[in-house]
């Protein structure tokens, strides 16, 4: 048995916040829109990782999901554009990763890094 694809469900009523925040700033696809359900990815080839965490690291609350990107410095510029609030960073963290935390539109706290 191997496991193909983690998915992260998250309960909104609110679908146009989700597409904002996924897709306009982080620009992943509509993969699904069934109009209960919204499903945002990318075509790339990505590694199925569950992380367990006492804290987030550096002091840090536990992130609900973490979202590596290819530059960081965009993503953080998107989001600031787009008026979310930057809740931690942006820091270069002594295990190899640039970071920031921004809260998506439901509340979730989200942990945006590339590896340096």
């Amino acid at each position: 048995m191997k496991v193909r694809r983690i998915v992260a469900n998250i309960e909104t009523r609110d679908a146009a916040a989700a597409r904002r925040f996924y897709h306009d700033v982080l620009g992943l696809d509509v993969l699904m829109d069934q109009g209960w359900i919204a499903t945002y990815g990318s075509g790339e080839k990505m590694q199925v990782q569950v992380s367990f965490m006492a804290q987030g690291g550096s002091g840090t609350p536990v992130p609900d999901l973490s979202i590596e990107v290819d530059d960081v410095e965009a993503a953080l510029e998107g989001m600031m554009a787009a008026g979310f609030a930057i809740e931690y960073g942006p820091a270069d963290e002594p295990w190899g990763v640039r970071r920031f935390y921004v809260r998506d539109p439901f509340g979730r706290l989200v942990n945006i890094l590339s590896h340096r």
